[in-house]
């Protein structure tokens, strides 16, 4: 959203509260937009607002929707997707929950009266024991699920935050489950036509849902969502923020500051951002005179060596080896630790060569043609996880200009 008269506490860690929530308020606005007439899909690279955007969309809804939230990152299974929607819908609204599955729905109407017996946050207890084979009858719950739904008049907007992760999940440990769930939901989806629905769908997702699915080969089961994709903030953005947080607290600062923090940190990541303009706030409140540039230099050298940045910078570094599988992850780390030490970023068939020569030492077989289509799905999820930006001139070089110096730093 706009910034407000009030400044914000810094966030470092969790979620931004959506009341603090800034330069967002267009891009939701015309979500609202899209999720009034269809179904959405978010993708935006970790730490850089989508869970924020969601919440916002979760607290301030629109429309006339009820919103039900859901985080399903650790999820495996099509039944306990369903059990954590109704898990979340019941603790959500409780009386709407009452009203929308319990009237004409046996099963939900002695589950309700089982949690009375148990007491508060028994919900999963009580249906378990209503029903102990549920993960094997899930899609008829499913389906009872949706029919309930749809009979009550009530608008309602299930937001469904890593969803990429859940069918990746699934996928590892219950494959054969997963493009019959897929068909199934997409089926729920489109009947009948969203407009007439009085259930929507949000999915979110920090793994590129589009790439993960065209690897599974079901790219063609979420062809029925608008695909958003939240946008980078701006460099008037960034000047404003680093601006405000500072500014905003009293400090007095050397002339044209933020824009040189804006041109340290590279291309912006929000959390990025929080932690260094509150590193530059410590170091004004031990010092007592405006900041300036060498001010800067100081805290862009503690944040690369401290302990908070090392566990926040570290989880790039990891997520490769937890979402790529070889040889795309030996071939992820080589593309960037050269990336890392090099000064103006390198171009397409520089990258490429390097990507074959990892591949060649896996499968010197492999075709041509599939060597140059593994390549480019490479650089796409590499872009798309905001690790690497394509330049104005065609080269490629690390998104973020923190991430790049504390990669070369830890593992060039």
């Amino acid at each position: 959203m706009s910034p407000s008269d009030s400044i914000p506490d810094f966030y470092t860690g969790s979620p931004i509260e959506p009341s603090d929530l800034w330069f967002r308020e267009e891009f939701i606005a015309e979500l609202w937009e899209i999720l009034d007439r269809q179904h959405g899909l978010l993708t935006a690279p970790r730490r850089t607002g989508k869970t924020s955007v969601m919440d916002h969309l979760a607290a301030f809804p629109q429309h006339g929707f009820s919103t039900i939230s859901v985080f399903v990152q650790d999820l495996d299974h099509p039944g306990e997707f369903i059990l954590t929607l109704l898990d979340a819908f019941h603790d959500r609204h409780p009386n709407l929950f009452s009203q929308v599955l319990a009237a004409g729905w046996r099963w939900a109407e002695s589950v309700l009266g089982r949690l009375k017996e148990i007491g508060g946050g028994g919900f999963k207890v009580a249906l378990r024991e209503q029903e102990p084979d549920w993960l094997e009858h899930w899609k008829r719950h499913g389906d009872a699920l949706f029919e309930q739904l749809r009979k009550a008049d009530q608008r309602l907007l299930f937001i469904v935050d890593e969803f990429p992760d859940f069918i990746l999940n699934m996928q590892r440990h219950h494959p054969e489950l997963v493009r019959p769930f897929l068909g199934w939901f997409r089926g729920h989806r489109l009947q009948p036509r969203p407009k007439q629905d009085p259930v929507r769908w949000l999915l979110g997702g920090s793994v590129n849902l589009s790439s993960t699915l065209d690897a599974l080969g079901c790219l063609d089961e979420i062809n029925d969502l608008h695909d958003e994709r939240l946008p980078v903030l701006t460099d008037a953005e960034v000047v404003e923020f680093v601006d405000r947080m500072l500014r905003g607290r009293g400090v007095e600062l050397e002339d044209g500051f933020p824009i040189a923090v804006a041109a340290r940190i590279g291309r912006p990541v929000p959390l990025f951002l929080q932690m260094i303009t509150q590193d530059l706030y410590r170091i004004w409140k031990r010092n007592h005179r405006p900041l300036v540039n060498a001010d800067l230099d100081t805290a862009y050298g503690e944040l690369l060596v401290s302990s908070a940045a090392r566990d926040k910078l570290q989880h790039y570094y990891s997520r490769i080896a937890q979402y790529y599988d070889e040889p795309k992850r030996s071939a992820a780390y080589e593309i960037l630790s050269k990336l890392s030490v090099c000064h103006d970023g390198i171009e397409r068939t520089g990258l490429s060569q390097t990507f074959d020569h990892v591949i060649f030492e896996h499968d010197p077989a492999l075709p041509t043609h599939e060597r140059k289509r593994r390549f480019n799905q490479l650089l796409r999820d590499l872009e798309n996880d905001f690790y690497i930006a394509e330049l104005p001139d065609g080269r490629f070089d690390f998104a973020s200009g923190l991430l790049k110096d504390w990669w070369r730093k830890y593992y060039a």
